[in-house]
């Protein structure tokens, strides 16, 4: 396991009319992560089981939302979602994860949800 400490986030911006988490890391990477990306990317038991592997396919939150952002420490925060969820701690090392990874993350969850025959909702 890499031990390297990742770079930290440097600004978190929540922007409610686009439901994106803009971030930006100590290493200069700025991120726009919607907030649908992260529901279904969240690293709580209920959507990363309790086992490896790629988890739980979460679907049904194209319009999901967030409704806060919570500092845990240093070292996280919790993101509380519209729909309830705000199990997730989005330790540092995972929302880098999440930003250098968005598009490949983004495209395995739409082969998933077209492997076990789920359709995207349009989001008007």
């Amino acid at each position: 396991m890499n031990r390297t400490p990742p770079p930290i986030p440097v600004a978190l911006t929540l922007k409610k009319k686009t439901q994106c988490l803009d971030v930006e890391f100590s290493d200069g990477l700025k991120a726009t992560l919607p907030a649908e990306y992260l529901r279904v990317h969240s690293p709580s038991a209920e959507v990363t089981g309790h086992r490896s592997g790629e988890g739980i396919l979460v679907t049904g939150k194209e319009t999901v939302g967030v409704d806060r952002l919570e500092p845990v420490g240093r070292y996280a925060v919790r993101i509380v979602f519209d729909d309830g969820h705000d199990s997730g701690l989005f330790s540092w090392r995972v929302l880098y994860d999440l930003s250098i990874n968005q598009e490949q993350r983004w495209q395995r969850y739409m082969e998933r949800l077209a492997e076990a025959g789920h359709e995207r909702a349009r989001v008007q």
